[in-house]
């Protein structure tokens, strides 16, 4: 199972430590949004989880296939508010032909976060 442990109490007033196991990081506001700047705000990680999930995927689909790439590099963009949010994904990918790089823009939009994102999960909560 996947878990994740997001704890706030630190100085600032919005910066919370995130554990993952034995890693960890900080996520936190913007200071234009009376956060400390001292992390990722948590949409930004978000953006990072889909694009390290995409990028992966496709260096082992590429690895598979034995084709050259050299980089991949995938920006990501969340538009909108409330309700009706869109994420745009650009990706830039190098050492491969404009076939292989259609047939990468393809399963980019099967990796597992993409399809998580695209379906949505049920969120039960609970007090502990």
């Amino acid at each position: 199972m996947t878990h994740a442990i997001a704890k706030t109490g630190r100085a600032a007033p919005y910066a919370t430590d995130i554990s993952f196991g034995k890693r960890g990081l900080v996520a936190d506001e913007p200071e234009a949004r009376g956060g400390g700047d001292a992390g990722p705000a948590p949409y930004e990680l978000l953006l990072g989880s889909l694009g390290a999930c995409t990028a992966i995927t496709l260096r082992m689909y590429a690895e598979r296939k034995a084709w050259p790439v050299e980089n991949i590099e995938v920006a990501l963009f969340l538009h909108g508010q409330g309700e009706t949010l869109n994420i745009e994904r650009i990706l830039t990918i190098t050492g491969t032909d404009a076939e292989q790089n259609a047939r990468l823009a393809e399963i980019a939009e099967r990796t597992p976060v993409t399809l998580t994102l695209k379906r949505g999960v049920p969120i039960a909560t609970r007090l502990g």
